[in-house]
């Protein structure tokens, strides 16, 4: 038999009532998109962090025991950097951010550039950013200033440069939305982007596969947060020189 039913039963019934509505607000909470959304998780390759973004899966960190590869002998005849920096057509003025610094390869190169102007060479790396100091301490490279960034945010100021340069470092970044974003802020109207990457179309460049990209997924990517491609030029031997500029109107 069934037992009866408490008297105060129905006058609970409201608290009940309120009480499973808290708990579903409270689950779907729980499933509310985060920034982490524009991630997805999937198979990890031997190169790369199972993270991908955009259909790209995003490779491994070189890391500051890369250093000495960054600084071979022959890297300025196997990938003329020496064109690179040429075809950047910088002002004196100019306030550039090397994004992914490294040891600092292109940031005192561009240095005596820009005599009126600043170099901040970027990174995440606490070893790599006291290999450029050093650097910077034992030559007259006072405007090259070391930055260290976060793994989502430049921690540049606000429209505080002309020109971002990243060399073969945008396919490592854990989060490049947040950071293509970070430097869009950090650029003035105005300012360019230029992405140096291994061209992925051409299978003879002798790099590993997810350490290259493609134009068209390096422009689909870097659009998503503002910038407006504006031409590839593939002067280089290995790699697409992509310029990208902030509008003016924004």
């Amino acid at each position: 038999m069934f037992k009866a039913i408490p008297h105060n039963f129905f006058h609970l019934l409201p608290t009940i009532f309120l009480f499973c509505f808290s708990y579903a607000q409270s689950a779907e909470k729980t499933n509310v998109k985060e920034p982490d959304s524009f991630y997805q998780k999937g198979e990890r390759t031997r190169d790369g962090i199972g993270k991908y973004y955009m259909g790209r899966e995003i490779s491994q960190v070189m890391g500051h025991l890369g250093a000495g590869w960054l600084e071979r002998p022959k890297r300025e005849q196997e990938e003329r950097t020496d064109l690179l920096v040429k075809n950047m057509k910088l002002s004196e003025s100019d306030h550039v951010a090397d994004i992914g610094a490294g040891s600092g390869y292109f940031s005192f190169r561009i240095s005596p550039l820009v005599p009126k102007g600043k170099v901040h060479a970027v990174d995440i790396s606490p070893q790599m950013l006291g290999i450029i100091r050093a650097k910077k301490g034992a030559g007259k490279f006072t405007n090259v200033v070391p930055v260290q960034s976060s793994i989502k945010n430049t921690t540049l100021d606000k429209e505080s440069i002309d020109c971002a340069l990243i060399v073969d470092a945008y396919h490592e970044f854990s989060y490049p939305r947040e950071m293509a974003h970070s430097i869009y802020q950090a650029l003035k109207k105005g300012g360019r982007l230029i992405l140096i990457e291994y061209r992925k179309e051409d299978p003879s460049v002798p790099i590993k596969l997810l350490h290259k990209m493609t134009q068209k997924q390096a422009i689909k990517e870097i659009s998503q947060v503002g910038f407006v491609w504006k031409k590839t030029l593939d002067f280089l031997p290995q790699q697409h020189f992509m310029v990208f500029e902030k509008p003016k109107n924004q």
